[in-house]
């Protein structure tokens, strides 16, 4: 049967025909791995989803962890998803072979983790944050740190967290109070109160290592003074066992309308509920230098903020299949010219609108997709290139696109899950079928790991200026080269090319005035960001429309018809935004609270 979570054909089209990820393994790092090993992970990755994750969704939703004071209680097919993962050793999977990961290509890595996420991305939420926990680790652990802590949750036997927000701070992490007291034996005590720590207790597995963002006493004031620590709930003894409990303390359960499978927590440290040696402080253990652990957790940020756009993808994605599959079987009405109303219905596919429909939610979940496999292309490229300024270049790239490819799927990918429901019909509502479960599950997107605002005012305000313009020159001779091949192509692609390339032009100019007024500019930040974010997916479109080129068959049709759609539809939304930006409109600046 065609799997309803991703589409294995699109995937294989973007990996080997678009991306060509198999040459890669003509890279040292990646020398032991093929193209069969991909398909073999791809598979492994399809099977575990489809066997352990997706038949627990609905049930995890419906029954949400439940905290009695002491313990957190989940229904115990999490833990047996969890366990089939970890068994498969998939935390690992991209990590180096020397820590016991399989040392495969974060963009097969993603790809992979997609099938999971459009499965079950509740109980895919502990895993998800483990991965990014252990890599921040083992790229600025001490090797003791990534011996007693990283290798533990590549083994399964430990899930990781990040703790960052507070309940008085929010996204402003200038303004968190968790202090670290320095110990005379190198440790740090830790005291305060985190707020959203999702994963933060359970019993999937024998202990948590959280990683929290704390300030050291005397330090500088706002970000400068933010250090990072690892706070296991358990203390790890010398030979790896388990030692006493930490002070840390679960508060209390958050329910959300969404990722319901996931805990979601408030958590105390140095509550006092727990004295490990005899001493109040929740155990924490300084990641690198003091105070730059803001710089150390942007490592696991931005990786989580390229997870959140895949998961909204996938999320995005599945329901697209499913309204798909829906609108192929459910027969209703009939063309609009017919005249015999004893004439047979039509199945809905075949009604206009619902085409439109479909074709918008293949559009925002293919284009997502590839935006995200092409990300953390670059990921591999950077970790992987040995001349410094191509490095660079793959870095710079991709710092400005990492807040698009979370955010555009985070928006575009959730209007698919309505669509879906639209699809549906009045069944779209109901709990019976999947696709009101994925709408509210996606919804959370828009504001995991920095809100559609905050990160609007990031590539507005420092990456599109950052490096005297570097990153912003980068990305637009990327899309100048696929322009010129277009244009050699001819025909529509040509056409297409030559619509991308002036309305990016228009961006390029209305950006550069815009810092004229720099706060007029940052009010319309987030209007910004959407429609840059349509241009990059246009562009994204654009390459693989030429990828396809030449080939025959319904697969590749379809890609050029939601290149069509995207290109007819989409794009020219931008034009009365790039309107508003140049017209430098002051409406939100000049709005007082007392008029609302």
């Amino acid at each position: 049967m065609r799997s309803m979570l991703l589409s294995r054909r699109d995937l294989e089209f973007l990996l080997y025909e678009w991306l060509r990820v198999q040459e890669l393994t003509e890279l040292p790092r990646f020398e032991e791995h093929s193209r069969e090993t991909f398909d073999g992970f791809l598979d492994l990755c399809e099977d575990l989803a489809t066997q352990y994750f997706a038949p627990h969704n609905k049930l995890g939703d419906a029954n949400e962890p439940s905290f009695d004071g002491e313990r957190v209680t989940l229904i115990p097919e999490v833990k047996a998803a969890v366990e089939a993962f970890t068994k498969a050793n998939l935390i690992g999977a991209a990590m180096d072979a020397e820590i016991g990961g399989l040392q495969l290509p974060a963009t097969v890595e993603a790809a992979g983790f997609g099938y999971f996420q459009a499965a079950n991305v509740g109980t895919t939420g502990y895993l998800f944050l483990t991965v990014g926990n252990a890599n921040l680790l083992a790229a600025h652990g001490t090797p003791e740190q990534i011996e007693r802590f990283v290798q533990p949750m590549v083994e399964g036997r430990s899930t990781g967290t990040m703790c960052l927000s507070e309940p008085q701070a929010g996204s402003s992490l200038a303004d968190i109070v968790t202090r670290a007291e320095p110990q005379p034996d190198g440790t740090y005590r830790l005291f305060g109160s985190k707020m959203w720590i999702s994963g933060g207790d359970h019993e999937l597995t024998e202990n948590i290592v959280h990683l929290v963002l704390a300030k050291i006493p005397g330090g500088p004031a706002g970000t400068k003074g933010i250090s990072l620590f690892v706070v296991p709930k358990y203390l790890v003894e010398a030979d790896g066992s388990l030692g006493p409990r930490n002070d840390v303390v679960l508060a209390g359960l958050n329910h959300k309308m969404g990722y319901r499978g996931t805990t979601n927590t408030v958590l105390n440290f140095g509550e006092g509920k727990h004295t490990p040696a005899d001493a109040p402080g929740a155990v924490g253990y300084l990641v690198g230098e003091p105070h730059r652990g803001l710089s150390y957790m942007f490592h696991m940020m931005n990786e989580a903020r390229l997870g959140v756009g895949l998961g909204a993808t996938a999320l995005g994605y599945t329901g697209y299949l499913k309204s798909l599959d829906y609108a192929r079987q459910r027969h209703q009405g009939r063309v609009v010219t017919a005249k015999d109303p004893t004439a047979p219905q039509l199945p809905i596919i075949e009604h206009p609108d619902v085409k439109r429909m479909l074709l918008a939610q293949k559009a925002y979940a293919e284009g997502a997709l590839a935006l995200l496999l092409y990300c953390n292309r670059l990921v591999d490229l950077a970790r992987t290139a040995t001349d410094p300024e191509r490095r660079r270049e793959h870095t710079l790239l991709l710092e400005i696109l990492t807040g698009v490819a979370k955010s555009w799927p985070s928006q575009w990918c959730l209007e698919a899950n309505n669509l879906a429901i639209q699809v549906h019909g009045g069944y779209g509502y109901t709990r019976e079928y999947d696709v009101e479960q994925h709408y509210r599950d996606n919804r959370l997107n828009p504001i995991h790991e920095g809100t559609h605002g905050i990160q609007g005012l990031d590539l507005l305000g420092r990456k599109v200026i950052q490096h005297e313009g570097a990153s912003l020159r980068l990305l637009t001779e990327r899309i100048a080269e696929t322009v010129r091949r277009a244009a050699d192509a001819g025909g529509e692609a040509a056409e297409f090319g030559a619509q991308l390339d002036t309305s990016w032009q228009r961006l390029l100019s209305v950006t550069a005035a815009a810092f004229a007024d720099p706060a007029v500019a940052l009010a319309q930040a987030s209007g910004y960001l959407e429609a840059f974010g349509h241009h990059v997916i246009a562009w994204i479109w654009l390459e693989q429309l030429l990828a396809a080129a030449g080939q025959d068959g319904d697969f590749y049709a379809g890609k050029r018809a939601a290149t069509r759609y995207f290109f007819a539809y989409e794009l020219p939304k931008t034009g009365p935004q790039l309107d508003l930006l140049a017209a430098g409109d002051r409406t939100t600046l000049e709005m007082r609270d007392t008029w609302f």
